[in-house]
């Protein structure tokens, strides 16, 4: 058996999926439960004992001792509580998991943050089953746990965590999917959302890693000249992938694999060290539990192999920085509603579903720019490849021509000839790569499905597709009303729709476009003119945190994410409150790291060189020697100067960070990485106390 074929066999071995459920669970009971997992029925409580009690006996095989709800708390990462098996009856021990510890857990909820959802004095919440999401088995260095993927809310049962608003969206969707679908004459079925999310990540070698305090406690570099050579060859891309890279992320497919988790995709990102791991894609829910789960297991396996891996969107200044593409698209009854199709019929569901989108996008682009807002994501928007802040559509010039066909009939402007006329035309052949690839573009149709490239690598997929789903159940939802009081939808079989449905269904596209087109944008994001157009077609720009978490207070979207039963208006502040709290805590952190570093790393070394420039300066001037004079005077100037320069950056730092302003405190810090940046190009090497780019940015 090769290699490929024996890592194959593994493949969801750590997984409580269709063969252990047949295998561990009777058949009713199994019946019952994939109902639940592919359909999204309502889960039967009766089957929770057998449930529990055949997930136990699986992970006791595979050697799990304990349990875990695993769950997504607003921290942005995971949480887990540990439980044994063990239970005492009658003074014996025995190994025990009842229905009850299946279905609902209580962690103290005090301790994470919950925007004043909770005071710190009441600590009850609770976990619940997320049956959707398998359970799965997480291996360690001794043993194995049981991790059973929750939702998390407080004792009053509103929502702490990431996961519980993404599936109220999902259902929000599927509600408006249904509508609308009914109309088109398709019999009642589930709506399926797919993501496939591509994860960049950067490694450093661990022992450089751990002379970087900034590294260690941000996540990125806080000082850093730039390397002579970085990405400017282009030679990293897609290059050769370096031998101990290679055999780390093979340890990490493995790893993944067994989880279930189909990763894919391997390559050499843009930027020195930096690279890219993408799944197949798979159910919503289930992808972005397994993305957090590909953010674990990246970190965990680079450990081993004398790695660390970085997570933080601008590791370091003046490269590439890392993104989590988030390819989302979504089914009726197993058909993808983004796929053009080959008959009028299938032709108007697309391009409904398509100005919805649009219309969703233009509507809420400031929800969507709030989903993907961090103070790590600052750093990389607009910079660098990066997708710029203001949030745009592309799709592409054929598509963008059919749109224009749509909303003037007449218009002299298509690729094919005649009027488009919405579910009589058969749309010119659009095949999958029907658009060029725009990187430029925050939110882009590629094909059959949207890529939104806004969201930042350390990003949970849960938050921005949360949005993404909530807006577009809108759109779609209006749409259906207009249909529906247009009274020409009747019960007709796909394909059987009178002309006066069609040309109410134009109607209501046409005016739809002209309403939101402003959002699509097919040209270079990176120009600087875009920003001024952006503003012109009144598109908004929040050009950071603060500015863009403004959205989650509007009461405008309190009303609707209550409306659609996503988030109440008091979970939405929460969350408002919660991320902006956490952009401040992370910046004062920056910012108190930056002032360490520099007070007690480079001020003395940079001193150390000064005195040594000054001692080798007057001991020539004092010989007879003057060759060289001249030139150590301007060395010591310069490093006079540049020390007076450093010691005022590292005083304007520290009263920044006494009047707790943010935006104060960034730009001192760039003021400081300026100064040190500069005098790390003139330091002896051996003095220089951290490792420097051009030893960092290479593993070869």
């Amino acid at each position: 058996m090769t290699e490929e074929t024996k890592n194959a066999t593994h493949f969801g071995e750590d997984v409580f999926g269709d063969e252990a459920i047949k295998t561990y669970l009777s058949k009713d009971t199994a019946k019952k439960l994939q109902a639940t997992i592919r359909e999204g029925k309502p889960l039967d409580p009766s089957i929770a004992g057998e449930v529990a009690h055949g997930i136990r006996h699986w992970a006791m095989d595979r050697g799990a001792t304990h349990y875990t709800h695993w769950f997504l708390p607003m921290t942005g990462s995971t949480a887990e509580k540990h439980d044994s098996f063990l239970e005492l009856k009658d003074g014996e021990p025995i190994m025990q998991f009842s229905g009850k510890n299946l279905i609902v857990g209580e962690p103290d909820a005090s301790s994470f943050p919950s925007g004043g959802i909770r005071s710190t004095f009441e600590a009850r919440g609770y976990t619940a089953w997320d049956p959707t999401s398998p359970a799965f088995i997480k291996r360690h260095s001794n043993g194995a746990t049981l991790c059973i993927p929750t939702a998390f809310c407080a004792y009053t049962g509103e929502s702490l965590d990431k996961k519980a608003p993404l599936l109220r969206s999902m259902q929000a969707l599927d509600r408006s999917l249904k509508r609308l679908m009914k109309l088109f004459g398709r019999d009642e079925a589930h709506t399926g959302c797919t993501l496939g999310a591509e994860q960049e990540y950067f490694l450093v070698d661990k022992e450089y890693w751990r002379k970087r305090p900034d590294l260690v406690l941000t996540g990125r570099t806080l000082f850093g000249a730039p390397s002579a050579k970085g990405q400017q060859l282009e030679d990293h891309y897609f290059g050769t992938i370096p031998d101990r890279v290679l055999s780390f992320m093979n340890d990490v497919e493995r790893e993944l694999w067994k989880l279930g988790i189909p990763a894919k995709t391997r390559h050499n990102e843009v930027a020195p060290a930096q690279f890219e791991l993408a799944p197949q894609f798979e159910e919503l829910n289930l992808a972005s539990d397994h993305n957090m789960l590909v953010m674990d297991t990246l970190r965990n396996v680079a450990e081993r192999h004398g790695l660390k891996c970085l997570l933080h969107e601008k590791p370091y200044a003046g490269v590439n920085g890392s993104g989590k593409h988030n390819n989302w698209s979504v089914a009726y009854g197993g058909k993808n509603l983004l796929d053009p199709g080959s008959d009028p019929h299938e032709n108007a569901v697309f391009l409904t579903m398509l100005c919805a989108v649009i219309e969703a996008v233009d509507k809420h682009a400031d929800l969507l720019r709030a989903s993907v807002a961090s103070a790590g994501n600052d750093h990389r928007l607009g910079a660098n490849e990066a997708p710029p802040a203001v949030i745009s559509i592309y799709v592409g010039d054929q598509l963008a021509e059919v749109l224009e066909r749509i909303e003037n009939p007449k218009s002299g402007k298509h690729l094919a000839k005649g009027t488009l006329k919405i579910g009589v035309d058969t749309l010119p052949a659009i095949p999958k790569d029907a658009t060029d690839r725009n990187r430029t573009s925050p939110f882009a149709f590629t094909g059959n499905k949207f890529e939104f490239r806004a969201p930042g690598s350390s990003v949970c997929c849960s938050g921005p597709m949360t949005v993404l789903n909530t807006i577009v159940a809108e759109a779609v939802d209006r749409i259906a009303g207009e249909l529906e009081a247009s009274g020409t939808a009747g019960k007709a079989k796909p394909g059987e729709h009178t002309a006066a449905f069609h040309a109410a269904l134009q109607s209501i596209l046409q005016r739809s476009l002209k309403a939101h087109k402003r959002v699509v944008f097919n040209g270079n994001g990176y120009e600087a003119d875009w920003p001024k157009e952006a503003a012109k077609r009144g598109l908004p720009n929040a050009s950071d945190t603060p500015s863009a978490l403004a959205a989650l207070a509007r009461k405008e979207n309190a009303v609707l994410f209550e409306k659609y039963g996503v988030m109440t208006a008091r979970e939405l502040e929460s969350r408002h409150d919660i991320f902006l709290e956490e952009y401040a805590k992370k910046v004062r952190i920056e910012g108190n790291t930056a002032l360490d570093i520099a007070r007690t790393m480079i001020l003395p070394a940079v001193r150390s060189e000064y005195v040594e420039a000054a001692r080798a300066y007057n001991e020539t001037d004092a010989s007879n020697v003057k060759v060289a004079i001249d030139m150590l005077h301007g060395q010591v100037t310069e490093l006079a100067s540049g020390l007076v320069d450093l010691k005022d950056a590292i005083d304007y730092l520290h009263d920044a960070l006494k009047n707790c302003d943010t935006a104060d405190i960034l730009a001192r810090m760039s003021e400081l990485r300026q100064v040190a940046d500069a005098l790390e190009q003139i330091v002896a090497d051996e003095k220089w106390p951290l490792p420097k780019y051009r030893e960092m940015l290479f593993l070869y």
